[in-house]
């Protein structure tokens, strides 16, 4: 059986508008714009943690030039070494990326009923990749400066939060939300997920101190003793912990719901994991594979607030529209 051809009409409405041409065509089930959105996720954190490994390697500027490899070739060559292939691996997981964004874009689009706000955040998912692929080509420009490579991963952390968001309401409905613990828990939770931005904040300021500059080359750092800030973002860590311990302690006392309590107690057994990690790394003098696992740890904790932070709610379907009908009578009717 051949492949049915499109008349000119809908070839004009699939160049207009491709989105609204596939949705008019494929309606997928919720499972899949759930997948959809969690391999978005799942990406964005895939590509922390490769960047890491780019730095890790001192391959940052195993590509010295943006877009291009080098000032003759798009891709790495043989003269850039294993250096070029890492940096140059990283450029093409972009692309992947990009690929999990527009699968979750189109499978929000094409769900039935059209949910506006699902679509919306597979695009803001877009936008900051594309900002994000632009800064990381200053970063290589500006040959690593180190609040270039931290505005980065401050910026890799917010495509984890609406990814994060999207993934959660993939799986909500676009009823107004609920609350399912009082304004002081809610309170509590808000100064938590302060207390994780500025840890993250701190992470990158460690970062840009710290002896992983990330080209083989000498790197201009954060001239700042590397050891404080790393004591200072230990500190805001055992915060992060304290605040989390005592959510997960008010959650049982207030006898919370179970989606709050269970979220809160995956954070804090990440948390707890994270601490350990973090202080071997530092006694062992910051082993590579060490950094690499502490920055997939990073990510992790930022979904666990997160996912904490949307816990305290929910959204259920919303309420089918009472549409008229026939009458039994009549349908009996019809019928016989």
């Amino acid at each position: 059986m051949g492949v049915p051809k499109l008349n000119r009409a809908d070839a004009e409405a699939a160049v207009r508008n491709p989105l609204a041409f596939i949705a008019d065509r494929w309606t997928p089930a919720p499972g899949t714009v759930r997948r959809a959105a969690l391999a978005a996720l799942v990406m964005s954190v895939v590509i922390v943690v490769t960047g890491g490994a780019v730095r890790l390697t001192g391959s940052g500027l195993g590509c010295p030039t943006w877009p291009t490899c080098t000032d003759d070739s798009l891709t790495t060559t043989r003269a850039m070494g294993v250096h070029g292939i890492i940096e140059f691996g990283n450029r093409m997981l972009t692309y992947v990326l990009c690929a999990a964004v527009g699968w979750a874009i189109v499978a929000a689009r094409a769900e039935k009923p059209w949910r506006r706000s699902l679509t919306r955040l597979g695009w803001a998912q877009f936008w900051v990749v594309m900002g994000n692929a632009v800064l990381g080509g200053i970063v290589v420009l500006v040959g690593l400066n180190p609040y270039t490579v931290a505005a980065h991963f401050l910026l890799s952390s917010a495509l984890i939060a609406v990814a994060t968001v999207m993934w959660q309401r993939a799986r909500e409905g676009d009823a107004a939300p609920r609350p399912l613990v009082g304004k002081a828990v809610q309170q509590l939770v808000w100064f938590l997920v302060a207390a994780s931005v500025l840890l993250i904040v701190m992470g990158t300021v460690v970062t840009g101190a710290g002896p992983h500059a990330g080209d083989s080359s000498e790197v201009d750092r954060i001239h700042i003793n590397w050891e404080t800030a790393a004591k200072m973002h230990a500190v805001l860590a055992w915060i992060v912990v304290t605040l989390t311990f005592a959510l997960w302690f008010v959650l049982k006392a207030v006898d919370a719901p179970k989606g709050p309590s269970a979220r809160t107690r995956e954070l804090f057994l990440i948390l707890l994991a994270q601490g350990v990690l973090g202080y071997v790394q530092y006694f062992m003098h910051l082993p590579e594979f060490l950094v690499g696992l502490h920055m997939l740890g990073s990510c992790l904790i930022w979904i666990g607030v997160l996912r904490v932070l949307l816990s305290l709610r929910e959204r259920p379907q919303a309420a089918p529209l009472d549409l008229p009908g026939p009458s039994p009578e009549l349908t009996a009717d019809t019928r016989a």
